[in-house]
């Protein structure tokens, strides 16, 4: 765009609010952050204690409380759930930009999620988990865009402090994920699955009322529809509703769409979701020349963060089945509940976030652009599979060999996901603020789906070629972005 972006646009007198500037400050930020950081923290909480536990719930036997699903089917479900749940956020976003604005489009996706981890928590069986998972994954779409615009709309495009309350926010997201794996998990190995699943329904509900009472600390910006969807518009894209939901349920009776290829199935509709709505933003006339230079140097940050992501995400998928594989969890008599694994980057995250939050900040105009931050990213995260290589054949991997790996991972994380939400904000085009957000996320959701088609491949016996790989071609990539990136930045126009 040629001078502001949406947060800008929020921010500024002739936009239909004007985000608070004044009077007390959350950690030096915009009053209204604590509330968003609140919320989404109990929102990580619930998301992240429920699928610590929900692989195992699949695959455990059922006289331990599963549902006794083939392993790999499992993993590949918890996969193509996680890439939908970020292929959900478009939905989420064309809501908040055609029909609620982002505020409303929030709220009501909270609801939603929290609702799912009741359906998880009471109703038993195959179907409890189906409408558990499909509740939250369409309300965490519709949350994950909309929260992060909201996020934005607290800062003017040049305020300094906006990558540092970027990060904040994300120390937020970690402390949540930090505590819910450690008390689900700790529930499901004392009594049960049902009880980590209610109290992730708890969790939720106690963000929603937090959110409820702080509302009015939000500037009046966030009911604003960016571009309203005409009435007369509503009748077209409802028949396309009711024909997208009848394709999915023709496919699942036909068998066409299965739980063996579920995740597959994820990959390939995420990828043509990308394509069309690069298309669309690239051909619209809506937008300027600089606003369509910026969309250009998107695509390749968009690809490096799928890769990313296809090996972070397996926290969720392989790196859980080697937690109750392959590591000696025993601490001294006591066993370790298999998802506390899952709390290692939470946990680096809020001891190493604020210092990458203090580095950027001191820097200035002298820290990495964006493109290198996130090419040093993906070669952290493909550093982090080769570590595995030394455990290979090791009867039983310390619990420590996996802190470490998490450790690099981490880094690499904070090199590109708080940096990214806010690149995706600000080089969204003005017409369409939230569907660049959700853009990123889309990323997100290809790489989590990857990770869950990748999990087929994986095996005590195969261990080597297969981090080895992986790992080397993702170091490869970052190395390829990290040369483009002069290129990119000058696309950029003028973001860094």
């Amino acid at each position: 765009m040629a001078s502001e972006d949406p947060a800008t646009a929020a921010s500024s007198p002739a936009a239909p609010g004007r985000a608070p500037t004044g009077g007390r400050t959350f950690f030096g930020q915009p009053r209204g952050l604590a509330n968003l950081f609140s919320v989404e923290l109990w929102e990580r909480f619930s998301f992240y204690g429920m699928q610590g536990i929900v692989l195992l719930y699949m695959y455990f036997q059922t006289t331990d409380g599963g549902l006794a699903l083939d392993r790999e089917v499992a993993a590949g479900i918890v996969g193509a759930y996680g890439g939908s749940v970020y292929l959900f956020s478009i939905l989420g976003g064309w809501v908040a930009d055609r029909l609620f604005g982002s505020e409303r489009t929030m709220f009501a996706s909270a609801v939603l999620i929290m609702l799912g981890h009741i359906s998880l928590a009471v109703l038993p069986g195959v179907a409890g988990l189906a409408a558990g998972l499909i509740l939250v994954a369409v309300g965490s779409g519709g949350l994950k865009a909309t929260i992060t615009n909201l996020v934005g709309t607290l800062y003017s495009r040049d305020d300094p402090r906006r990558d540092a309350g970027f990060s904040i926010f994300y120390m937020g997201i970690n402390i949540g994920g930090l505590i819910g794996p450690l008390l689900t998990g700790l529930a499901q190995q004392q009594v049960g699955f049902h009880l980590g699943f209610g109290l992730a329904a708890i969790g939720m509900a106690i963000g929603l009322v937090q959110y409820t009472l702080g509302r009015k600390n939000l500037p009046e910006s966030v009911h604003h529809v960016p571009n309203p969807l005409p009435r007369s518009h509503y009748g077209r894209y409802a028949v396309i509703g009711v024909v997208a939901v009848a394709v999915v349920v023709g496919a699942v009776l036909t068998g066409l769409l299965s739980a063996d290829n579920l995740a597959d199935v994820v990959v390939g509709a995420i990828v043509v979701t990308a394509v069309i709505l690069f298309a669309i933003l690239l051909t619209s006339k809506q937008i300027d020349r600089d606003e369509h230079s910026r969309v250009v140097s998107f695509i390749p940050m968009f690809i490096g963060s799928a890769a990313f992501w296809a090996l972070f995400q397996q926290q969720f998928t392989v790196i859980t089945i080697y937690s109750d594989t392959r590591l000696d969890r025993d601490l001294g008599g006591w066993t370790m509940p298999i998802s506390w694994v899952q709390s290692f980057n939470p946990f680096f995250i809020i001891l190493l976030a604020p210092v990458f939050a203090t580095l950027w900040t001191k820097l200035g105009t002298r820290q990495p652009t964006t493109p290198v931050k996130f090419s040093l990213g993906i070669m952290f995260m493909g550093a982090a599979f080769l570590i595995f290589l030394p455990m290979v054949g090791t009867a039983a991997v310390p619990v420590l060999w996996v802190a470490l790996i998490m450790v690099v991972a981490t880094m690499g994380e904070l090199m590109l996901s708080p940096v990214g939400l806010s690149l995706s904000t600000k080089l969204a085009p003005k017409a369409y603020p939230v569907i660049m957000v959700a853009l990123f996320y889309l990323s997100l959701a290809l790489g989590t789906a990857l990770s869950g088609s990748l999990a087929g491949f994986y095996s005590e016996e195969n261990e080597a070629p297969y981090f080895g790989i992986l790992g080397a071609v993702t170091i490869a990539i970052g190395l390829v972005l990290l040369a483009l990136s002069p290129r990119i930045t000058r696309a950029m126009r003028g973001v860094r």
